[in-house]
């Protein structure tokens, strides 16, 4: 048995050489089958991170848009508010100026009326002392017109009828009026 158990053990070597190789060869397809897989894994894997990169990308880019139109319309805002501002001091000083004109007219006013009462009062005073010289003026026409009846006879007839003349002064009054700020004192 001597000549063939080196035979079979030589055999049996290579058959367990054999077998190690088959099972390394299995393992090697196993493990490229495995990279393969890892690979498609890895670039699809790769694929869509850059296509998150370039989406994060495009979105980085819109929000710099945005930011920099947010940036132009609060300078926007800045400037109209400016604007508004001095359009509010401006239209602050008109007031003040139509508020001193105001007040000035107001004066003016209360000036003006104080001449017209006083003037009213004049007139009425006046036209007081025109129906006094009138009724004076009747009294002494009538005492006058007595006189020249009694020396002629003729019985006295107090019926005498006064001439509807306008006073001079009251038609001057009328026709020039008194300037403004103008005081007439008589």
């Amino acid at each position: 048995m001597a000549p063939f158990a080196p035979r079979t053990r030589a055999a049996a070597a290579i058959r367990m050489k054999q077998i190690v190789l088959d099972n390394q060869s299995r393992t090697i397809r196993r493990l490229r089958t495995k990279l393969a897989t890892e690979r498609r894994e890895s670039a699809a894997t790769k694929a869509g991170v850059e296509n998150k990169v370039s989406s994060l990308e495009r979105e980085l880019q819109l929000q710099k848009c945005d930011n920099h139109s947010l940036r132009n319309m609060v300078i926007l805002y800045h400037k109209n508010i400016d604007r508004r501002i001095s359009q509010l001091v401006e239209a602050k000083r008109e007031h003040k100026s139509t508020q001193v004109a105001l007040e000035a007219s107001h004066t003016i006013i209360s000036g003006l009326t104080e001449i017209g009462l006083r003037m009213s009062k004049k007139i009425e005073r006046m036209k007081a002392k025109k129906q006094q010289a009138r009724e004076s003026h009747l009294e002494c026409h009538q005492k006058w017109q007595a006189r020249l009846q009694e020396d002629n006879g003729v019985p006295f007839d107090d019926e005498w009828e006064e001439d509807p003349e306008e006073d001079p002064e009251e038609e001057g009054l009328e026709r020039n009026p008194v300037g403004e700020g103008e005081i007439v004192d008589e």
